[in-house]
């Protein structure tokens, strides 16, 4: 299913749940090889059986035709619990002019579809949605009130007029504190357009990444970006006047005056995150609101299967 097509058939975002589903289902179909073992009802597959362990879930059939001891592995053997973190600042309004597709709409229904995986794999699933505060926080849970507590939380944010304009963020702070408000290891998602005033900010940025690997949980990052606009400056030569939408600071500016700075600063900066989350075992993942939603999802379903 191609996102960026098909969303525009669903007038006033009323069917997230089922955008979701119909992305995910669409998705797991066209795999050669489904890496979600736990989709069965009960069974999900056999291991070695290691001495001293219970002999109660010991497979004697196999037993009987290999000679070998094997154990069963069932779905509550597979299951994590999931974090994911939503930057709902101002500057995921963007693009302003586009009625359809910003970042934060875009995140929410890349989220949407991940909740959709991990609600399907019985998994534990919590929130923290965050501009230079945390605005909604609630941890993880399997159960189907929470599951709609969390529908409904996602829905909020596709309306722009539930987030307001200047709206900063503090994503290394809240990062932090996040850090410290799950307490059992996590698969942490988090979505953000990673925008940093300065390289200070970067700095306590990636010390806020550290943190979370210091408390044993695994990051996935989804970068969130318009590549077009954001990466590759790619605005016609006539006179602009661009807004922060956080500060709303105005800037008066020819495109082809700046370009070439704009576009070395912000590989410096891409380049310095790509590193960082490497030497930190951090996955990066670059959502580009202007490409097919299957090649933001994929790099999460790789992610996913090493917990089978």
């Amino acid at each position: 299913m191609e996102f960026l097509k098909d969303i525009e058939h669903f007038p006033q975002y009323d069917n997230l749940e089922f955008i979701a589903s119909q992305v995910v289902e669409g998705f797991i179909t066209g795999l050669h090889k489904s890496p979600f073992h736990g989709f069965s009802v009960e069974f999900a597959e056999h291991r070695l059986y290691n001495n001293g362990e219970s002999t109660k879930h010991i497979d004697w059939k196999l037993y009987a035709r290999s000679e070998k001891l094997f154990v069963k592995r069932y779905e509550e053997e597979t299951n994590l619990r999931g974090h994911i973190i939503l930057d709902v600042s101002s500057s995921m309004l963007f693009p302003m002019n586009n009625q359809i597709v910003n970042k934060l709409s875009f995140s929410v229904y890349c989220v949407a579809a991940i909740f959709y995986l991990l609600k399907r794999q019985r998994d534990a699933i919590g929130l923290t949605t965050f501009d230079d505060n945390i605005k909604f926080h609630i941890n993880a849970k399997s159960s189907q009130t929470h599951s709609q507590i969390l529908i409904n939380e996602f829905r909020k944010y596709l309306n722009p007029k539930n987030i307001g304009l200047n709206n900063k963020t503090n994503t290394a702070e809240i990062l932090h504190n996040i850090s410290e408000m799950i307490h059992k290891r996590s698969l942490v998602i988090i979505f953000s357009d990673m925008l940093t005033a300065n390289n200070n900010e970067l700095e306590q940025l990636f010390l806020a990444f550290q943190h979370l690997k210091y408390n044993k949980h695994e990051v996935i990052v989804f970068h969130v970006i318009d590549k077009k606009m954001e990466e590759n400056f790619e605005y016609s030569n006539r006179p602009y006047k661009f807004i922060d939408l956080e500060t709303n600071e105005t800037l008066k500016i020819m495109p082809d005056q700046i370009r070439e700075s704009y576009i070395f600063k912000t590989k410096e900066y891409l380049n310095k995150l790509k590193l960082k989350c490497g030497q930190y075992g951090i996955d990066l993942v670059e959502a580009d609101i202007n490409e097919n939603f299957n090649k933001v999802l994929y790099p999460y379903i790789v992610k996913r299967a090493k917990y089978f």
